[in-house]
């Protein structure tokens, strides 16, 4: 099956964590399936804590590193895809191990929060509910 997505590595991948070339694929379309996005051309930048820190001091002028950026396209642009998501595995790691989280439980949460972005929502009980849905539907595909 062809996909919308693109993934681009840009980092070293723990092994510990579910980024690999199998279980990213799942996940995002576990996501994309429960909130009726699976046809959305979106990119993901796999990064460390430095990119994801220069990203986050460019573009929103914030100190530090966080978990991941939404960058929308251009709505008046002629690009088809929703625009692009950068997620730091360093601080997933570090958050997983923090909250002590299942790998894929947080991965989850956070992939769904920046396609919800990408998609138009703003934080709020909508944004919740479906984040918790699309979280929901991935533990249900890697419980098989």
């Amino acid at each position: 099956m062809e996909r919308a997505y693109r993934v681009l590595r840009e980092t070293w991948i723990d092994p510990e964590f579910p980024l690999s070339r199998n279980e990213l694929p799942m996940v995002l379309d576990a996501i994309l399936e429960m909130l009726d996005l699976e046809e959305t051309a979106f990119t993901l930048k796999l990064v460390d804590d430095r990119e994801i820190a220069r990203l986050n001091r460019e573009f929103l002028g914030c100190t530090g590193p966080t978990n991941i950026l939404s960058f929308p396209a251009d709505p008046d642009g002629e690009e088809e895809s929703l625009g692009e998501l950068a997620l730091s595995v360093d601080t997933l790691a570090r958050e997983t191990r923090l909250y002590e989280q299942e790998p894929v439980v947080h991965l989850a949460r956070l992939l769904a929060h920046g396609l919800l972005h990408l998609a138009g929502y703003d934080h709020g009980d909508e944004m919740y509910a479906l984040t918790d849905a699309a979280v929901d539907r991935v533990l249900l595909e890697f419980a098989d």
